[in-house]
């Protein structure tokens, strides 16, 4: 599976797949998508390059262990409901906060929080499970 034209093309491919990942997360709260799938490509992504240019390669390119990762993720899906908490609402009570930026106004939120949290959580549980397998089979 480690054809010359495979190896070449990979690197772009898998960036071209994150930065998708990346549109599908952040478009995914007005319209299909999210977290969970946004995520679900970025591994997948990071699994095409393991396969390609081999596990250290990969772990090369992420530089931090994917559980890391996930913990980070998992931190900020709490961290997203608890700040309800602190408005005196109910946990994971949706907030938003307006900001003008070059006179265009962007609306940060807390589901956003929660979506990249998921986002997080997803690239680095399967990307994790995708590197040991590809580890295994090595062996």
């Amino acid at each position: 599976m480690r054809t010359v034209i495979f190896r070449t093309i990979a690197p772009y491919l898998s960036a071209l797949m994150v930065l998708y990942s990346i549109f599908v997360l952040l478009r995914g709260h007005n319209e299909p998508g999210g977290g969970f799938i946004g995520g679900l490509i970025a591994a997948s992504a990071l699994a095409i390059f393991g396969i390609a240019c081999g596990v250290a390669a990969v772990r090369r390119a992420i530089k931090v262990h994917p559980m890391s990762i996930a913990g980070f993720g998992l931190f900020m899906g709490a961290a997203a409901g608890v700040i309800s908490l602190f408005t005196n609402q109910p946990f994971m009570t949706s907030q938003w906060w307006p900001i003008n930026l070059f006179n265009v106004q962007i609306k940060l939120s807390t589901p956003l929080i929660f979506d990249i949290g998921v986002y997080l959580v997803v690239v680095g549980a399967i990307s994790s499970i995708a590197l040991a397998l590809e580890e295994r089979e090595s062996d």
